[in-house]
């Protein structure tokens, strides 16, 4: 059943940077669009105002509201703003700040995000994915295990799984019922361990993303991630993902084609990074639509998915036929 006024509705899951990019480019389609991020942050000012209010960690929702927000440009960059001359607001984002009062104002973190989504005039919903505190953990290769989202890449190990603390983590259950009404879900891009995985192993998020008859559509990094990701080829970020939930849920794979990289190539490799290779024999294994785009842009000298080809991309594969013509 379309959503809103027959739209059609897309379920985008993830964090950082990578999702926030993504929702720009897709609030200029006629689409009804639910937004599902993580709350596993520790570091930073999020990591702060977590450990101070005892409330999940507010930036990766902050920066998606902001993505989706309709408001005064003036406004918006109050909203992003973080304070750097004062010893006791210094680091803290204003944004951040704000969804903390709204919890204690409302009593509730996803009441919380629900006013300042209203308050901030966003285009589609914005829910964390859950409503508690978690604590992502990792069990690396030499068999230690580390605990605290910002702790595990600085380790130089590969991670051979990631987990949530406490066991039972109770899914939002508004996250639950958009996935479970979905014609698309869309995963990525972001940190395969830090951003991805910790929404999809809520339990209730990943059990309905696998049993999904949505078109399920993997946005690949471009990039690898030192202490994450290094040397990973993209069909390693998926095979990572299916071993997680324990079974394959994917339809499509969207892996950046290589191009528009040369003016900061270099600069990456001296930082252990470099583009993610599109290996389309093993991706076709695990899915059965492999896309190469030309999806990268630079921007301040970082690479980014640019966010108007990545939303294209999407819409004409949700409206594609058979989901292969894009």
């Amino acid at each position: 059943m379309p959503g809103k006024k027959g739209k059609k509705r897309i379920v985008a899951i993830g964090g950082g940077t990578g999702l926030s990019t993504i929702l720009r480019g897709l609030k200029q389609y006629d689409v009804d669009l639910t937004a599902i991020v993580t709350v596993a942050d520790d570091g930073g000012s999020s990591g702060k105002i977590r450990k101070d209010y005892m409330i999940p960690p507010p930036g990766d929702v902050r920066n998606v509201i902001a993505a989706l927000s309709d408001v005064e440009p003036l406004v918006l960059e109050m909203f992003q703003y973080r304070f750097s001359s004062s010893e006791g607001l210094g680091g803290h984002s204003l944004g951040n700040l704000m969804l903390a009062a709204m919890t204690n104002i409302t009593g509730d973190f996803s009441n919380a995000v629900a006013e300042m989504s209203r308050i901030l005039n966003i285009k589609g919903r914005v829910l964390p994915a859950a409503n508690q505190i978690i604590t992502l953990g990792a069990e690396l290769e030499d068999g230690s295990i580390i605990n605290g989202e910002s702790k595990i890449p600085v380790y130089g190990h590969r991670i051979r799984r990631v987990f949530l603390l406490p066991d039972e983590v109770e899914p939002l259950e508004d996250a639950v019922r958009a996935i479970r009404k979905a014609d698309m879900i869309v995963v990525g891009p972001g940190s395969l361990y830090t951003s991805i995985l910790p929404n999809l192993l809520v339990p209730g998020i990943g059990d309905a993303v696998l049993r999904s008859n949505a078109r399920r559509l993997y946005i690949c990094n471009i990039m690898t991630q030192p202490g994450e990701t290094s040397s990973f080829s993209a069909s390693d970020h998926v095979r990572v993902m299916y071993d997680h939930l324990g079974g394959r849920f994917l339809d499509g794979v969207v892996v950046n084609d290589g191009t528009g990289l040369d003016a900061v190539a270099e600069e990456y490799r001296q930082n252990q990074s470099v583009p993610v290779p599109g290996d389309v024999e093993r991706l076709e294994e695990l899915a059965a639509h492999v896309i190469l785009a030309d999806i990268a842009t630079i921007v301040a000298g970082h690479v980014r998915h640019d966010a108007g080809k990545v939303a294209k991309l999407i819409c004409s594969y949700l409206d594609s036929p058979d989901g292969a013509a894009v």
